[in-house]
């Protein structure tokens, strides 16, 4: 009896134990081209109704995680183009943490959408995408004078007419998920190039890889 109480009284204080454990995110603000650290304004606020708020003027940001509410986070910095990431608590590693690094790029340049894939020789989104198209809608939405371009390119391989239409039907259908989300059509401008705007020469597959992409353009910010 002894051995079964023992027993019990450990486990309660295991499942004490394992619900006092913080969760906290962290991350670094860099260079989307150098990978150097940039010091930022960063804000954070809990998701949807940012009854959770905090802030930092750092390259660096870690803050405590309460409940199951997701975090969006904003960086901006002088002479770059605000960036926003969305923090997750299922997104938890073996260290209680939720790591999310933000990039920031230069004014004037795009920003590749890394996370961004489409089925082969397709204009459909891959659910895993998501996730990176709602930390766009985030970001406009919490800027409701941003207006974007979305700029899609192929590799030059095949048929010309044909790279120019799939470009096109792309940037189309990401408009179109960003639409879904409450963004105003007249904030989200398209335009394709197919294969004419590679940004490698090289024929290898990595190469052609990289030249097949969707940019985002901030027009207006």
């Amino acid at each position: 009896m002894r051995s079964i109480c023992f027993v019990f009284f450990v486990f309660l204080a295991l499942a004490a134990r394992s619900q006092t454990t913080e969760i906290s995110a962290e991350g670094k603000i860099t260079h989307a081209i150098t990978g150097k650290g940039v010091k930022a304004m960063i804000t954070y606020k809990s998701m949807p109704t940012g009854s959770i708020t905090g802030r930092f003027n750092d390259s660096t940001f870690s803050f405590v995680i309460f409940g199951t509410a997701k975090y969006l986070i904003m960086a901006e910095a002088p002479g770059f183009l605000p960036a926003t990431a969305i923090v997750d608590p299922k997104d938890i590693d073996a260290n209680h943490k939720v790591v999310r690094d933000v990039l920031l790029t230069p004014e004037g340049q795009t920003i590749r959408l890394n996370n961004l894939n489409f089925e082969q020789g397709k204009a459909v989104i891959n659910p895993k995408s998501y996730a990176g198209l709602d930390e766009i809608v985030a970001m406009m939405k919490e800027n409701d004078k941003i207006v974007i371009q979305l700029e899609g390119h192929t590799d030059s391989s095949g048929d010309a007419g044909a790279n120019k239409k799939i470009s096109q039907d792309r940037v189309e259908v990401v408009k179109n998920y960003l639409l879904s989300k409450g963004i105003g059509d007249d904030r989200v401008k398209t335009k394709a190039f197919g294969g004419t705007q590679p940004l490698s020469g090289d024929r290898s597959p990595k190469a052609q890889s990289l030249n097949r992409r969707v940019e985002m353009r901030i027009l207006k910010n």
